[in-house]
């Protein structure tokens, strides 16, 4: 019986490393994070402009990188926008580089006491790419997301 706690706390203490991991999952980017907190419906704006910059970024500590952008607008003004975690925009049909001509539907937030865009939707050429719903809800969060028990729709 003893043997057999002592290889139960073994064990226990193998494994909690990747407890940890289990809950991050997503790299920090969660729905309930202090970053996806910043994202408010009453300030969503919608901009025109070219992309100036493509970076990665890890907007917080504990966060995996994410897409960033910076954009001058039609009326000649830098911004930054904020596009998710770069694990989900890598597996996405669109990819961003300098010079492009963009549209960005986001919320207008303070970052860094800087003005920056967390990014809902980001419209170039005919191709839209829908980061977040309505909500502010982010798709990588998606499969989550609208589902009852029996994986309907709601």
């Amino acid at each position: 019986m003893k043997n057999f706690k002592i290889q139960t706390w073994v064990l226990f203490f193998l494994l909690l490393p990747f407890l940890g991991l289990a809950q991050r999952g997503s790299g920090g980017w969660g729905t309930n994070t202090n970053y996806n907190r910043l994202y408010n419906t009453a300030t969503v704006i919608e901009i025109k402009g070219k992309v100036e910059k493509v970076e990665k970024i890890i907007p917080e500590k504990g966060m995996s990188t994410g897409i960033h952008l910076t954009m001058k607008t039609v009326k000649n003004e830098l911004i930054s926008v904020h596009l998710g975690p770069d694990w989900f925009l890598d597996n996405q049909d669109v990819h961003f580089a300098v010079g492009d001509e963009i549209t960005v539907n986001g919320s207008k937030v303070t970052y860094e006491n800087k003005p920056a865009i967390i990014a809902k939707t980001i419209e170039k050429g005919d191709y839209i790419l829908e980061l977040r719903n309505d909500k502010g809800f982010p798709k990588w969060n998606g499969w989550r997301q609208g589902k009852n028990r029996r994986g309907a729709n709601q």
